[in-house]
């Protein structure tokens, strides 16, 4: 490898490592922000908190490394054509072409480690970050009572009209409604005082009640005595409840419970389940369309082997010169039965299309969730080679842009990278949005922003290779005026 290209490379990948990062802090930022809601007052340490952010971090590659390779490709050859660097590689010969050289090389060497990083590193860490996520949304909220809400607290719901105290472990005006096993909410308790007990050491909170009535709905054993609504009530002084804490965080945040989603299946196991969804769904609906063949009633008719021979019989027989008898109108053969039995007919055949047609309007939901389903595997699938290509494509959008730009730094070079990211990050969202719902076909939807993406990393090449602008007018005028002559000399001729 010459200096030359040494110069380069070591230019980009230092462009490209400080952007990499600074993206990559700025998404995990956005992370936090997103997941605050859900870890917050769980009583997690930074240790859970840091492996959740670890496990996530990988799945933002697919956003920061296309927006990355964009960025530090302009930045290079904005810097090259700002210090007139390109225009000593053009005095010794040297084109655009020739400079890109080493970067092509190596862009393309990462697009070849983004594919194995998308499919293995990513789904590993979506199966991690997803099962922690999990987990730790089963663990309880950090003991709290708010007052005037209710607060669920174990098998206890406790609503407070103010706490008082120096630690707020006095309650006043205390309603507790007491859940069974079965999900009921049968026994209330109120009382006008109230005081907690715990320590930190300890998973039992002793709640403390004073002057206070007990009500209990009791389940009757007859239909005759439930229309009496039995009841019991009684009125206490003091009442004690002690309610165990231990479960309510006994959650293990390590535990993997989920890993057959489609974002965390490589390429083989995509393919796999593509497969058996795609056979399982032709089933379902092969099965659902002969139930309904045979509810319509036409297999109730046995076909007659002879049956053309006699109908060709018929034919010949009723068939006359001046006239032709019409026969199997739906009309002709409702008027052969009586008034009476012509209306249950009519009746039951109305019913009967009335059913069917909600028979197909539930099965639609279901059918669409399967086509949904697989959809969503189709796009993971295609996902994964596409993204390798995007960033190949990008970082042709870039180098010319930056040496037609003649900018470096992080002014106008960050403000054209996010246009054009944001172009490209749109259209994926759009393109994967209808191709989810089954609008466009899910293969189009993974590929599209890349491929619109591909006419403007070639014209950008184009006119940065030949020092034009970003777009030729006189270019653009002279091809016109080239169109309209041989329009001119067309009709001449």
């Amino acid at each position: 490898m010459k200096r030359l290209d040494k110069y380069i490379l070591y230019r980009f990948l230092y462009n490209f490592t400080s952007s990499f990062v600074i993206l990559m802090l700025i998404f995990i930022f956005q992370a936090i922000w997103f997941f605050i809601d859900e870890f917050a007052g769980k009583g997690l340490d930074f240790v859970i908190i840091g492996k959740f952010l670890f496990y996530y971090s990988p799945t933002l590659v697919n956003k920061v490394l296309p927006l990355t390779v964009l960025l530090s490709s302009i930045m290079t050859f904005g810097n090259f054509a700002e210090n007139y660097e390109f225009a000593a590689m053009k005095a010794s010969g040297i084109s655009l072409n020739r400079a890109m050289r080493s970067l092509i090389i190596f862009v393309g060497i990462l697009g070849i480690g983004t594919f194995f990083f998308a499919n293995n590193v990513i789904p590993y860490a979506e199966f991690k970050s997803y099962n922690l996520r999990k987990n730790i949304s089963k663990l309880k909220p950090a003991l709290a009572i708010n007052e005037g809400v209710f607060n669920d607290i174990g098998d206890f719901n406790i609503k407070v009209d103010e706490k008082f105290g120096e630690n707020d472990n006095f309650l006043r005006n205390v309603i507790i409604h007491q859940k069974t096993s079965s999900g009921e909410n049968n026994k209330v308790i109120k009382a006008t005082e109230g005081e907690l007990k715990s320590s930190e050491s300890s998973d039992v909170l002793e709640l403390k009640l004073i002057d206070g009535n007990y009500y209990e709905d009791v389940k009757s054993t007859t239909p005759k005595s439930s229309r009496k609504y039995p009841h019991a009530k009684a009125y206490f002084e003091t009442y004690t409840i002690n309610v165990d804490l231990s479960k309510l965080n006994d959650v293990d945040l390590e535990k993997s419970n989920v890993d057959n989603l489609y974002r965390m299946l490589n390429v083989s196991e995509l393919n796999y389940y593509i497969d058996s969804i795609n056979v399982d769904n032709k089933k379902v609906v092969n099965g659902f369309g002969e139930n309904i063949y045979r509810r319509t009633g036409i297999t109730t008719f046995v076909p007659n082997p002879n049956l053309e021979e006699e109908v060709k019989k018929e034919k010949e027989k009723i068939v006359k010169k001046d006239s032709v008898r019409k026969l199997g109108s739906a009309e002709d053969l409702i008027n052969r039965f009586e008034e009476w039995r012509r209306e249950q007919l009519l009746d039951a055949a109305v019913n009967n299309i009335a059913n069917t047609k909600a028979t197909i309007e539930g099965k639609k939901r279901d059918i669409q969730r399967r086509e949904k389903l697989l959809n969503h595997h189709v796009i993971s699938l295609h996902s994964k080679y596409a993204l390798p290509f995007a960033c190949i494509i990008l970082f042709f959008v870039g180098a010319p842009l930056g040496a037609i730009i003649r900018k470096g730094g992080m002014g106008l070079p960050m403000v054209l990278a996010i246009i054009l990211f944001l172009t490209y990050y749109f259209i994926d969202i759009f393109a994967k949005n209808y191709a989810e719902n089954g609008s466009i076909s899910p293969v189009l939807g993974s590929w599209i922003s890349a491929l619109v993406m591909l006419p403007l990393s070639v014209m950008l090449t184009r006119n940065a290779t030949a020092d034009k602008g970003v777009f030729d007018m006189d270019s653009f005028n002279e091809s016109i005026k080239n169109l309209f002559k041989r329009k001119k000399s067309a009709k001449e001729e």
